[in-house]
């Protein structure tokens, strides 16, 4: 099989022969997995996860059989305790991104006064499955860019075996601004498994992804090749906004619209300041090309497969930037289809944790101790937290309606207090946060939505419940989102 891989730094003619596609694809699905196993997300759990999964849970049963007392009060102490640190670690990126050097800006004119020699060749991916509905617009988002064509090559990834959308991309002449790559059909099927197919064919020194929905800023490009003129020479990755356009739609709209503002503008930024690991945006992430594929590419095994290649790209001394572009997205309106999307989001950060767990001391000695433990509350902490969120919400009622004595044990002045502080402090937190959201989309009325969102953490705990059983069941399984839902 290594014979017959196309090496990574190969780019091969869109002509190529059978047998090139052939170990192109084998690479695209293998690459990651022979080059460097332990960072594969083929196999969900290694061996001694397992095993020590499973002496964790043997010793909290007789813990909880023999002390069930203080069982419960570890319990609660420890989820409070991650509680307290996720808190804290919020509000210090929250800090830091609110500043407004936080970001990378590049106006107008400073990207409209580059020169032509001093642009670099790009190739922007866009990998689409099932999705005949939304290919015009795709086109014409592609044919706004402000490039020169002589520059830029877009290549549209499409299964072999997806007939309707490759004949709505042929009669909407899309070989007037793409060129379509078909993807051979085989496992799994991933959005990055056809983005490593993809690379293969990318003449560009910048790699970007678009999702067949978005409508990118017409100068994005040109704003990237500025950004990394200005940014640190181990810049990676240059990570722009993502927003959503029918954030009036409904309430889930409203909500979902509300975070990825909080997330992007704010946020995502605090992270890039704090030097820890960036998890990226799905889309909107420009890599350079040489880089991208010295680190493997994207892991076509892991649902998550830009958190994971964020991860990636700071273990090996690289940084990646925040440019303030906005990139125009979808947002769910259905609350089926979101769960269906938010509950692989928190199936693939448990992913990429897992992942990295299985070289602990590794992690720590690339990152460092600190953005080492970030990682890991952000990774695992974030669908954790909102699993728990179902526990304590349940003896919160619970205490409410009859106030019994099992719950009053498990939360002694040490817990009870800590917890009050999550309580308040870390709800007041997050609607303020929502609140400087929804201040800077400047749509008033998605002050409705900030009034609602105690419901929007309700949808997040089951999808989150969710993702972690699929998890266990399925997990390299690629749950597919529709677009084309909005009014």
């Amino acid at each position: 099989m290594s014979q017959a891989r196309t090496p990574s730094s190969a780019v091969l003619s869109l002509d190529a022969t059978a047998e090139e596609k052939k170990a192109a694809l084998v690479d695209a699905i293998d690459g990651l997995r022979i080059k460097d196993p332990l960072l594969s997300a083929a196999i969900a759990f290694t061996k001694g996860q397992k095993i020590s999964f499973f002496a964790a849970v043997a010793i909290f049963v007789l813990f909880a059989v023999f002390l069930p007392k203080y069982a419960l009060i570890f319990v609660a102490g420890v989820c409070t305790f991650m509680y307290l640190v996720t808190l804290w670690d919020r509000l210090i990126m929250f800090l830091r991104g609110i500043r407004a050097d936080s970001i990378l800006r590049i106006s107008d004119e400073e990207a409209l006064a580059i020169p032509d020699e001093r642009l670099k060749t790009y190739t922007v991916l866009v990998p689409a499955y099932g999705e005949p509905e939304v290919i015009a617009q795709l086109l014409d988002s592609m044919a706004s860019f402000d490039y020169p064509r002589h520059l830029l090559q877009v290549l549209l990834l499409l299964e072999e075996d997806d007939l309707p959308t490759i004949a709505a991309a042929e009669a909407a002449d899309v070989h007037q601004v793409a060129t379509i790559l078909k993807v051979p059909p085989a496992e799994p099927r991933t959005k990055p498994k056809a983005c490593n197919y993809g690379l293969h064919f990318a003449t560009g020194e910048i790699v970007t992804i678009f999702d067949a929905e978005d409508m990118p800023d017409p100068l994005q490009l040109r704003r990237v090749v500025a950004a990394f003129e200005k940014s640190a020479p181990e810049t990676a990755c240059v990570q722009s906004r993502l927003s959503f356009r029918n954030g009036r739609q409904n309430l889930l709209t409203m909500w979902f619209t509300i975070e990825y503002d909080v997330w992007f503008n704010f946020l995502l930024p605090g992270v890039m300041r704090m030097n820890a690991p960036v998890p990226l945006g799905g889309t909107s992430n420009h890599l350079l090309a040489s880089v991208l594929r010295e680190l493997g590419a994207w892991d076509p095994f892991n649902v998550t497969e830009d958190a994971d290649l964020g991860v990636r790209i700071a273990a090996k001394g690289h940084t990646t930037a925040v440019l303030d572009s906005v990139t125009w997205e979808e947002a769910n309106s259905d609350t089926i289809n979101w769960l269906r999307q938010r509950s692989r989001w928190y199936k693939g950060y448990l992913q990429t944790w897992l992942v990295y767990m299985r070289r602990p001391l590794w992690l720590v000695k690339e990152l460092g101790l600190i953005p080492a433990i970030r990682f890991t509350f952000l990774m695992a902490g974030t669908p954790i937290i909102a699993v728990l969120n179902l526990l304590f919400w349940y003896l919160s009622l619970t205490w409410v309606l009859g106030q019994p004595g099992e719950i009053a044990d498990m939360f002694p002045p040490l817990v009870y207090y800590p917890a009050l502080i999550c309580l308040v402090i870390g709800n007041a937190l997050t609607m303020y946060m929502n609140l400087i959201g929804c201040r800077e989309g400047r749509d008033p009325l998605l002050l409705f939505g900030v009034l609602s969102f105690p419901i929007y953490w309700l949808l997040m705990s089951i999808a989150a419940l969710k993702g972690t059983w699929q998890l266990i069941t399925r997990p390299s399984y690629w749950e597919k989102t529709a677009h084309g839902l909005e009014e």
